[in-house]
């Protein structure tokens, strides 16, 4: 019997790596359709939605010189926004989640060994976020920064100070709208499920993160069609194809029902009902 299992353990893994090299075969191939075009052009290959795809573009017509990224929020990084750039580009790279399992899982995975990735467990806060960086090597000029924590992100990417990436990505919360800026108000044990059992109460608007970029002279210029991702480059790096963007041409109504009922359960409210749930929450204008 425990042959049996050793064996059938042994057969799942067999294909689940097989599917993993089917879907990045299939990503360099749309990679490459990426490469040949001027226009953005979404696929998932590891990413949640279209993600893969505005990477590759993005650093197809840009000046990046340092190949480095960081990335938190990561989960067991399956499914994150740079595992087939690391993979793909071979780009080094720093993920943080935290959760010491995820963590462990992606230790364990063939990707950690192949590949020049750092893999840290820490619960980020405005006050640890810029020691973690530098205590893990990262300073200075880097890539891209993907931040994707469901909670604090416009306060920690609004703390961080001590890199100056290329390319920063954000979640957004298309619920708040396109024209107020708003967040969740700052907690420093800010979790998701524990916030409001419907889980959409995190995040912020795009409008937030617009007006917080420009402080960090950054502009808008691009954002994924199921709406709940913007992409920042730094002002200096624009140029005739990668340009500023208003927000009307990159926010995205999502229609992603992920709406929760007190017993955990999906509730699949309308945009309305979620939106005239997250009205009676609180939330900070962050208006400049």
């Amino acid at each position: 019997m425990l042959k049996i299992i050793r064996k059938y353990h042994h057969n799942v893994e067999f294909i689940k790596q097989e599917m993993m090299q089917m879907r990045y075969a299939i990503g360099c191939m749309e990679a490459e359709k990426v490469h040949k075009g001027d226009e953005i052009r979404e696929f998932k290959v590891f990413s949640q939605w279209g993600e893969d795809g505005i990477i590759q573009w993005l650093i197809r017509n840009l000046e990046i010189r340092e190949k480095r990224f960081i990335e938190f929020g990561v989960q067991n990084y399956i499914e994150s926004n740079t595992r087939f750039l690391l993979m793909h580009d071979n780009w080094d790279g720093l993920v943080i989640d935290g959760s010491e399992e995820n963590i462990d899982f992606i230790k364990h995975d063939d990707i950690y060994w192949r590949y020049n990735l750092r893999a840290v467990s820490q619960f980020i806060t405005v006050n640890n976020i810029n020691t973690i960086f530098e205590n893990n090597g990262f300073q200075g000029r880097i890539g891209i920064l993907s931040i994707d924590i469901d909670g604090n992100d416009y306060w920690i990417w609004n703390a961080i100070e001590c890199v100056l990436p290329d390319i920063v990505i954000c979640e957004y919360n298309h619920r708040f709208g396109k024209e107020r800026a708003v967040t969740i108000p700052y907690a420093p044990d800010f979790v998701r499920e524990k916030a409001h059992y419907s889980c959409i109460y995190y995040g912020a608007s795009i409008q937030a993160f617009v007006q917080l970029a420009k402080k960090k002279r950054y502009s808008l210029v691009a954002g994924n069609s199921s709406g709940n991702n913007i992409f920042f480059v730094r002002d200096d790096l624009l140029n005739a194809t990668v340009r500023k963007k208003d927000v009307s041409e990159c926010f995205r109504q999502g229609k992603f029902r992920e709406s929760r009922n007190p017993d955990g359960s999906l509730a699949f409210l309308t945009l309305k009902d979620e939106q005239l749930l997250l009205d009676k929450l609180p939330v900070v204008d962050v208006t400049i």
